[in-house]
């Protein structure tokens, strides 16, 4: 075969084999739905837990990439610490052995029934379920295809005087196959390829074990690489569970060096004891080596978020998911002070919205990453503290309630929905400026201006809103009702302004639409203020 062909073979074969493990990953996160983020956020109560988690979150995506990102998400949003972030990211590292054992098992002969199989489940079914099946199996074949591809494009390198004297050269050195293994692993952004590449140099006698291992450890610290790359731009917590992820395998990846010939001993005497084929003995060293770093290191997770706190200095923005004030026990006893615990978690609600506004209006200012991702986490925040007030509120409903706390009650479950509602305007805001970033659409700066000045307003008129609810203050109630007037006049101000802009030229057509939405987003949550001020003065019980 010319090395066009061998070329065309490898770089297909690759580029399906990434196609199917990703794939495959996506039809296992649709088959287990949401359910994926609730095991990472309920079973990461320890680290050792969190371990369990990681794998088996980790066996469903078929990256441990995947799970390190999720898992970065988590810490990001305040719902995981630090700790329990690492347990993840080591479990993440057992799981992703899975994937070399089932390329061990040689299933090759049948990648294209697989892949037919697959494509029937998701093209002659309606069945979502059964096309997010399908999907899953034809990933699965695609990811055995890719491979076998793979493997005949680089069937001629072990023939290459310059392969041999290499694989010679890194069963002498072993360093130097740790740093293939690495930039080959970084080069195609995933260590399940590169350690199938390795399984089929290995098959077909290109290299010995004593060459193989030392590159298998590289895959290990490359695959880190794009948990760093996830964290980038990050929250602090975020780039923390990265940097710990590189920690975690460079430690393993010096401990096994420095104890290269048991394990290599070790790896011989079971593929003779287990009759192991070549594939799989590749596979054994992986997971042993993982399970045992994951072992030795897991007694040491407080020790590594010490030194990667250290490493990585700063206060973390934590948003608090969870619900603080709502304790079911007070329903029962005593419903007004449950009321009053209701009241707490609304303004901590409230105080979100706020926050996220900020956010926006700066983001808006900037366009920096960050100021996005804020904010979009205390919309998260703020469902989820919707959901949970939402129900506290009606349990208490059911309990017999003074006139004045039945009131109160209205008053909250009324807020609770605007704030919620405020929520979805700071994150459409955020979708706005992110299609102007993306479509390179620009604004003039009076309209930045202009859209600053009239943040500044909402923001001030929301601060007002949750004050007065906060002291129940009529006045300021009022005041805001009035600031209200003042946020209509300013959006009929700022349309006519940009419409004399259009007119002059200075701004396009698709700018005019993104300000105009932006600046009815925020008259919007200038009336969601305005009802949180209206329901204060309604409830009139002074």
């Amino acid at each position: 075969m010319d090395l066009q062909t061998l070329l065309f073979m490898f770089f297909g074969g690759l580029g399906i084999f990434l196609f199917g493990i990703k794939f495959m990953g996506d039809g296992l996160q649709k088959v287990a739905g949401e359910r994926l983020r609730d095991i990472l956020d309920k079973f990461t109560t320890n680290p050792v837990m969190g371990v369990f988690a990681g794998i088996f979150v980790t066996v469903l995506l078929q990256t441990s990439t995947g799970t390190t990102v999720l898992t970065i998400g988590l810490v990001n949003a305040g719902f995981m610490t630090l700790k329990q972030a690492i347990g993840v990211i080591m479990g993440a590292n057992v799981g992703t052995t899975v994937t070399a054992f089932i390329i061990g098992i040689k299933i090759s002969a049948y990648a294209l029934p697989i892949i037919a199989c697959g494509a029937a489940l998701i093209f002659f079914f309606k069945n979502k379920k059964v096309n997010n099946f399908g999907q899953v199996i034809f990933g699965f074949g695609a990811l055995f295809y890719g491979l076998e591809l793979m493997g005949d494009g680089l069937r001629p390198i072990r023939d290459l005087q310059v392969f041999a004297d290499l694989t010679v050269s890194m069963s002498n050195m072993p360093l130097l196959g740790v740093l293939i293994g690495t930039i080959f692993t970084v080069a195609v952004q995933s260590s399940s390829a590169s350690i199938g590449l390795l399984q089929q140099l290995y098959e077909q006698g290109a290299m010995g074990l004593d060459a193989a291992l030392p590159v298998l450890f590289g895959d290990n610290i490359g695959t880190t690489i794009t948990a760093i790359l996830a964290s980038i731009g990050a929250s602090i917590a975020a780039k923390r569970a990265a940097l710990t992820h590189v920690i975690f395998n460079l430690i393993g990846t010096i401990i096994v060096l420095l104890l290269f010939i048991p394990f290599y001993e070790l790896v011989s005497y079971l593929s003779v004891e287990l009759g192991l084929n070549e594939r799989m003995q590749i596979a054994f060293a992986h997971g042993i080596f993982n399970v045992s770093n994951t072992l030795i290191q897991l007694p040491f997770v407080a020790v590594l978020a010490v030194i990667v706190t250290k490493l990585i200095p700063g206060d973390e923005i934590n948003i608090e998911y969870k619900a603080k004030h709502l304790d079911p026990r007070f329903i029962g006893s005593s419903p007004a002070i449950a009321l009053g615990q209701a009241k707490q978690e609304v303004l901590r609600m409230a105080e979100f919205s706020e926050k996220g506004l900020l956010e926006v209006s700066q983001y808006l200012v900037n366009g920096q990453k960050r100021h996005a991702e804020i904010a979009v986490q205390f919309e998260e925040a703020i469902n989820n503290l919707d959901r949970k007030i939402t129900d506290y509120l009606i349990q208490i409903s059911s309990r017999s309630l003074s006139v004045q706390d039945s009131k109160l009650h209205s008053v909250l479950m009324d807020t609770v929905r605007d704030i919620e509602r405020i929520g979805d305007h700071i994150e459409n805001i955020v979708e706005l400026k992110d299609y102007q970033k993306a479509n390179k659409v620009n604004l003039t700066e009076s309209a930045v201006d202009d859209l600053k000045e009239m943040c500044d307003l909402t923001l001030s008129t929301l601060k007002e809103a949750i004050q007065s609810l906060e002291l129940l203050d009529h006045d300021m109630a009022n005041s805001v009702i009035e600031k209200e007037e003042k946020i209509d006049k300013m959006e009929r101000k700022l349309r006519k302004k940009h419409i004399q802009r259009v007119n002059e030229g200075k701004c396009t057509g698709s700018a005019g639409i993104v300000f105009v939405d932006i600046v009815s987003n925020l008259e919007r949550i200038g009336d969601h203020s305005v009802n949180i001020a209206e329901a204060v003065i309604a409830d009139d019980h002074h």
